[in-house]
């Protein structure tokens, strides 16, 4: 049994299938190049045959400088009573230039009943047939057999000769899919074993989905089973409850079970690339998802964090780090002294229940939640408290003042605009911005101000903006609390702000998060040209 597993990424195609996600022909050319830099083996880009955004893709892609990854297009057999030649699916494949080919059949005979109609023996041929015609073109092959897993459940003898078929029409991958996304592990096991027995010509993959929560589980049973190409999706993206997560799969296959997936300079990139996928499909990154999620590496109870101080494998079963993720530890009600300790070693401080600067900020922390500030959701917020009350932090710019006008007409929708004042060393700076909101509108405004003299904050953006109010009995007149989350790509940061306004809130927390952004950075103002050129004023 070889110790080394082949990754297939089929986020391109298969996690474009799932509710919510759009990806633009732009958005597969970026993320295949992510894909590529972590060490996948195949990315599938999509399925020619269907529409032409796929086409496009394929197109583009043979312009893209992969050192790693072969894209393959995605198709099905030939139609009952067609020849392949003039198939007009597996003519797509070879009109759009891939050198790998990966394309489907019937493994079930319900389904070759009732949902292609023909005969057993006809699908028969359709797999031979389509397999043998794309290795005579030169293509190498993976036959993707769909509703393996059920179709042997119900007829063992036919899935198998479904297989042998591709096996004997040189097939240089045998796929097996739990299309429905139904089956246990120990079936998984069992199954894969006879097949690894049964096939000897080509290696064995899985291609698992997630109906049952048991995506990652079946992709892993399948490798130990003999499996040697696992497919999947970034994040677990799919139809109905989703694909294998292959971002769950490949540290668990390279960390835990000792195969060969990806280098470990590439598994580190392993949590920008779970976080880019996300912000380029739109998709909300769960804080709790295993190895690259906010959460993964974090530490709320007093107890748990005073023991991380001491060994870090006390609560984590791998250095976070191995995976590029970091460790966290939230600071909240539940958080004892160990949290604050934590925090300013990791800024370099020493912290000391006698230092006077340490009592203060603790006494702050307290009235802050108090006051329905929750910190364990901004972890840039509370860095910047800890800065201040140990004077570790140069303000590079200070408010003075804001102002909102929001107009709106019968017939025209409502437009915002803020003015906003700011003081950068001794020089006073206005700007006013429109924006399709209140809290947009300074955003705007406030970039405006700032982006002529730190022209790095062009890279960040809001990427997230939640408001909770704390108390619904005193309805519109309730405390509300904003957290705003901001991203440049490569980090992310998350801060907070209270108060009975909510634009007053989205304020403090918007305040706060450009102030973490210009942390280390150094005040250089453009010149009037650049500033100019900026804004568009300047003509080439």
């Amino acid at each position: 049994m070889t110790n080394t597993v082949k990754i297939f990424d089929t986020t391109l195609r298969d996690g474009t299938q799932g509710e919510g996600i759009s990806l633009s022909v732009e958005d597969k050319l970026k993320i295949a190049q992510k894909l590529d830099a972590l060490g996948v083996t195949y990315i599938e880009g999509g399925w020619p045959g269907s529409n032409n955004k796929d086409i496009e893709f394929f197109n583009r892609a043979s312009e893209l400088h992969l050192t790693h990854a072969k894209i393959t297009a995605f198709g099905s057999t030939r139609r009952k009573d067609t020849k392949p030649e003039e198939d007009v699916n597996l003519r797509r494949i070879l009109e759009v230039g891939v050198k790998v080919a990966t394309i489907f059949g019937k493994s079930w005979d319900f389904h070759v009943h009732k949902a292609i109609q023909t005969t057993l023996e006809e699908n028969l041929s359709m797999i031979y047939d389509s397999v043998k015609y794309l290795k005579n073109q030169g293509l190498e092959v993976i036959y993707d057999a769909e509703h393996f897993f059920d179709g042997y459940k119900n007829n063992k003898d036919y899935a198998v000769q479904t297989i042998k078929k591709a096996e004997e029409a040189g097939a240089d991958w045998i796929v097996l899919c739990d299309t429905n996304g139904g089956t246990m592990p120990h079936e998984v096991s069992a199954i894969v074993t006879h097949v690894c027995a049964e096939i000897k010509a080509c290696p064995v993959g899985i291609h698992a989905h997630n109906d049952c929560e048991l995506g990652v589980a079946n992709s892993l049973a399948a490798v130990m089973a003999g499996a040697t190409q696992v497919q999947g999706t970034i994040n677990g993206f799919g139809e109905r409850c989703g694909n294998a997560n292959l971002v769950s799969i490949i540290p668990n296959l390279q960390l835990k079970l000792g195969y060969n997936v990806i280098s470990s300079e590439q598994l580190q990139g392993l949590t920008p690339v779970a976080r880019y996928v996300s912000e380029i499909a739109n998709m909300a990154l769960p804080v709790n998802q295993p190895f690259v999620g906010a959460a993964a590496f974090a530490h709320k109870g007093g107890i748990h964090v005073s023991a991380i101080l001491r060994n870090a494998s006390t609560y984590e079963h791998i250095r976070p780090e191995l995976v590029g993720n970091k460790q966290r530890v939230l600071v909240s009600e539940l958080a004892g002294q160990s949290n604050l300790v934590f925090k300013a070693q990791e800024m370099g401080l020493e912290f000391s229940n006698d230092n006077s600067q340490s009592k203060q900020l603790i006494e702050k922390i307290k009235q802050m939640e108090h006051e329905g500030y929750q910190f364990e959701g901004a972890d840039a917020s509370l860095e910047l408290l800890i800065r201040d009350a140990y004077g570790k932090i140069e303000e590079m710019f200070t408010v003075e003042s804001f102002k909102l006008l929001v107009e709106k007409s019968a017939d025209n929708p409502s437009v915002s605009e803020a003015i906003v004042k700011i003081k950068i060393g001794n020089e006073t700076v206005y700007n006013a911005a429109e924006g399709n909101g209140p809290v947009n509108a300074l955003d705007n405004a406030l970039r405006k101000c700032l982006l002529q003299y730190f022209p790095n904050l062009q890279q960040i953006h809001l990427s997230d903006y939640k408001v909770r109010v704390l108390d619904e009995k005193d309805t519109t007149a309730a405390k509300v609390r904003v957290l705003i989350e901001s991203t440049d790509f490569n980090n992310s940061w998350s801060t907070v702000g209270v108060s009975e306004n909510v634009i007053e809130a989205s304020w403090h927390a918007l305040i706060d998060s450009f102030r973490y952004a210009l942390i280390g950075q150094e005040c250089t103002p453009q010149s009037a040209d650049d500033q100019k050129e900026r804004v568009g004023l300047v003509n080439h």
